[in-house]
């Protein structure tokens, strides 16, 4: 009898470790909230990047961005690769 009581309480004792080892977010929910968190992150930092640069567009006057608009279009056209001579000098130097 002693030992069956012995072993019904050493269970009992046992079971609620068992059921707070369930508890809580396991370790791929919780990679899974980072990444999401992260990706939140630079979203954020995108916006306000966006909303800085209207934000300084929008206090130049009309010339400054007329200028900014022309050069930025050049820049898109070429790329930001190495710069090329003009068709002249490429054929008359060398």
């Amino acid at each position: 009898m002693r030992w069956s009581a012995l072993i019904v309480l050493v269970l009992l004792a046992a079971a609620p470790a068992a059921v707070h080892a369930q508890e809580g977010i396991g370790q791929k929910e919780a990679e899974r909230m980072h990444a999401r968190k992260e990706k939140e992150e630079r979203k954020q930092v995108q916006k306000q990047e966006r909303d800085d640069r209207r934000r300084h567009l929008k206090i130049q006057d009309k010339a400054t961005r007329k200028r900014i608009k022309q050069h930025t279009k050049r820049a898109d056209r070429r790329g930001s690769g190495a710069h090329r001579d003009g068709w002249f000098r490429r054929t008359f130097t060398r």
